[in-house]
């Protein structure tokens, strides 16, 4: 049986979520959501076990609680989840905001608003790179 891929999308905004969710599943993916950095890192830890973690974790910068870059540097200071692929999903579209988000461990930045077959061939990227690691 082949697995789907799973990706997990932690952002604030409800509709923002629907639009990933809807293009990241009409590409076959299995797609869950937290509302923001903690509750993606929440439902991170709660898994019970490594097939039930996702293969891509998309983060926003910007929300409440915790925001993206945190979630990333507390994602990859954790030795169960530091392998996950993540991808920095953001209107912040300086050169800096996209080092920020790379300097954190991010393995791809898109940029709000995003061209729907860019996102998915980016997270597909990002689990072929970390399949191949």
């Amino acid at each position: 049986m082949v697995r789907v891929p799973t990706v997990l999308i932690a952002d604030d905004t409800a509709s923002i979520r629907f639009l990933i969710r809807t293009n990241l599943e009409l590409a076959g993916f299995d797609v869950r959501e937290a509302v923001d950095g903690l509750d993606c890192v929440e439902r991170l830890r709660a898994s019970a076990d490594a097939d039930d973690l996702p293969d891509v974790v998309t983060v926003d910068v910007m929300m409440p609680r915790q925001d993206g870059v945190s979630t990333v540097h507390t994602i990859r200071a954790d030795e169960r989840l530091r392998h996950l692929g993540i991808v920095m999903v953001s209107t912040q579209n300086l050169p800096a905001d996209i080092q920020r988000g790379l300097d954190a461990g991010v393995d791809a930045y898109v940029t709000k608003p995003f061209d729907p077959d860019h996102l998915v061939s980016t997270v597909n990227d990002v689990i072929q790179r970390r399949s191949q690691a």
